[in-house]
């Protein structure tokens, strides 16, 4: 892993994962919606440490800008190894469930939006023979609770596909990453209810960034803790989880 595309690089994770990269003396791509932020955390990464940094600004919910995302990059970071995306939203789900519209733009974010793009960053890397794609989805996606599963439902679609495209790309040597963290205090859960099961994003940033260097896990749960929580979940039988509240 030398040279990294951020997809989403004004969030959170990817704030503290590309610090790490920075620390390593790589050379990095960051694709956000704001050139102001972008500028301000270009200046940091270098700062850092980074070996190069340049900025391109999308909104990545907007297929349309997809392909100039991948024109650009292969023209001012030439040879990338490794993308990650990091972007999505989490809007509340009694908007959600009440609203076709919010319900329909969470969807979208989250899932279609994130299908076009890795689909033709697939191409690029499939063609090339090399590469590994790494996306953030969420534990949430691992089963429909009352509380988020209009955001669950796109996670869960999200890494499904990406459970696909892992088997699909293997013969390429490709590797596909998907990252499924749990909830994380960043900006995107700044009006949740806090808890002890919220992690550090610099916690999960080393996850992520070992993941990223290794080319391993296929299904990274950061912290490790929620692999075992989440088996759990899981196996409740459906009769029983429908009652529970959370």
């Amino acid at each position: 892993m030398q040279k990294v595309v951020v997809l989403g690089a004004t969030s959170g994770i990817a704030q503290e994962v590309q610090r790490l990269l920075a620390h390593g003396g790589k050379e990095m791509m960051l694709v956000g919606r704001s050139p102001e932020r972008l500028a301000a955390i270009r200046g940091d990464l270098l700062a850092r440490g980074a070996r190069e940094v340049v900025t391109f600004t999308a909104d990545l919910a907007d297929a349309s800008t997809h392909i100039s995302v991948l024109e650009f990059a292969k023209s001012h970071l030439a040879n990338f190894d490794t993308i990650l995306l990091a972007y999505g939203t989490l809007l509340d789900q009694q908007e959600c469930q009440h609203s076709v519209a919010v319900a329909g733009r969470e969807i979208e974010t989250n899932f279609v939006s994130a299908v076009a793009l890795l689909t033709i960053f697939a191409e690029h890397f499939e063609s090339a023979k090399t590469g590994c794609i790494a996306a953030i989805t969420s534990v949430a996606g691992d089963r429909g609770r009352r509380s988020n599963y209009v955001y669950g439902a796109a996670k869960g679609a999200l890494s499904l596909f990406l459970q696909g495209l892992r088997s699909r790309l293997f013969p390429a040597g490709v590797k596909v990453i998907t990252i499924k963290p749990g909830p994380v205090k960043t900006a995107m859960t700044d009006k949740m209810e806090k808890s002890g099961m919220f992690a550090d994003p610099k916690d999960v940033a080393r996850d992520i960034y070992r993941a990223l260097e290794k080319r391993s896990p296929d299904v990274l749960y950061t912290p490790r803790r929620w692999r075992l929580i989440m088996a759990v979940v899981r196996a409740i039988p459906e009769p029983i989880f429908k009652r529970l509240s959370f």
